[in-house]
């Protein structure tokens, strides 16, 4: 049985097994611990204590958001818990009118050393646009917060989840194994900054599937020590695209392997599929990733490698150390808003290596498409357009 398709089986059975153990779940509801669904009271402290009520409790269990607007300041939900818990978000989160109540902690809303959870639909509206509005007038600001984050978890399902206009990243995962994002609504204007729809770090086994991102920056980022990413049917735009990196921020800095990006079409994005390190001495490294059955619509950048990443005007003066090899691109047909739809700018010290594309045709409209290749090592077959220039 190959890869893919144990990755499918495997996810099936997860699913499946969340569904029967949750069947006889007993609620718990944050309104009978205090909640109120009037979207001015802070229901922090409810969450919580109905959290604590259910985690603590055998047999599996659920915990109950029903319909309305609760306001909440920054909550942990911690683990680990005695059973599977259901988080089910029939209403709508809110953050405080005033965002400097979301302190400094990073998180809004987060789940720590959870295992067999399962959240269920809802809104959470970060309510960032004031908090985005205060970054650009360069005036003291907090460190603002990511909106719902998956910290030292395992066995997760995130379902039919709707995030609103985080102040910055919508969903983290790191440090955790076997999570399920699917059926997600990401959404905040393009030029919201930092505005991630899902980043990835030091995580093995996560699926990102059937979902929507408009976002300020990278739709979906995959960072240092993940493995084992599967990213299919996804709708990218606006955004920054999908990404691999940045990667090379530090000498030890871990790798990313074995990830599958598939079926997914970008609007009008700056990037389409990217992989970017910084141009700085390190151990890091991006290997076998596969970029398949893509469509770019108006694209800035459609097929990129960047090995000099650079966002701001404070670069490294080095060559980058990550080590680029065995990618491949297949089936990925559109339009490209500037001339160089491909571009493959890999580092003089570590040229990437096993770069394949097969049936490839991108055009920039009225204008010729070309492509750009500095040490890189690869192969092309069946049809590429722009022609390839390895």
């Amino acid at each position: 049985m190959d890869k893919e398709l144990l990755m499918k089986v495997a996810c099936i059975c997860f699913v499946l097994s969340i569904f029967q153990s949750s069947c006889n779940a007993a609620s718990y509801n944050v309104v009978r611990f205090g909640a109120r669904a009037d979207g001015r009271t802070d229901s922090s402290k409810a969450f919580v204590n109905t959290w604590r009520a259910a985690c603590g409790s055998f047999g599996s269990h659920t915990v109950y958001i029903p319909r309305g607007t609760y306001m909440t300041k920054p909550v942990v939900f911690s683990g680990p818990c005695r059973s599977r818990i259901m988080f089910r978000i029939d209403g709508t989160l809110v953050a405080p009118p005033n965002y400097w109540d979301m302190g400094n902690s990073g998180f809004w809303i987060l789940f720590s050393k959870v295992t067999r959870l399962t959240v269920h639909g809802g809104v959470i509206d970060a309510r960032g646009s004031k908090f985005w509005a205060c970054r650009r007038t360069g005036s003291r600001c907090p460190p603002g917060v990511r909106s719902i984050s998956f910290l030292w978890s395992s066995n997760v399902v995130v379902r039919g989840l709707k995030s609103l206009y985080s102040e910055l990243i919508h969903v983290t995962v790191s440090n955790s194994n076997n999570i399920l994002l699917e059926n997600m609504n990401i959404i905040a204007p393009s030029r919201s900054p930092n505005t991630d729809g899902v980043i990835i770090q030091s995580s093995t086994g996560i699926t990102i599937r059937n979902s929507l991102f408009k976002t300020g920056d990278d739709c979906i980022a995959v960072g240092p020590g993940s493995k084992n990413i599967w990213i299919e049917k996804i709708a990218c735009g606006p955004g920054h695209g999908i990404s691999i990196g940045s990667l090379g921020n530090s000498l030890n800095e871990a790798g990313v392997q074995n990830v599958t990006v598939s079926n997914v079409v970008f609007s009008k994005t700056q990037n389409g599929v990217r992989i970017k390190s910084w141009a700085r001495d390190s151990k890091s490294y991006a290997t076998n990733v596969e970029f398949r059955n893509i469509l770019m619509k108006a694209v800035d950048n459609p097929i990129i490698i960047d090995q000099i990443y650079c966002p701001s005007n404070r670069c490294p003066r080095e060559t980058s150390g990550v080590q680029v090899s065995n990618v491949r691109y297949s089936n990925i047909k559109g339009t490209s808003t500037t001339m160089e739809a491909v571009k493959f700018q890999c580092s003089a010290s570590n040229p990437c290596r096993g770069i394949q594309m097969r049936n490839i045709r991108i055009k920039t409209p009225n204008r010729a498409t070309t492509s750009i290749c500095q040490n890189v090592h690869g192969w092309a077959s069946g049809s590429v357009v722009p022609r390839g220039c390895f």
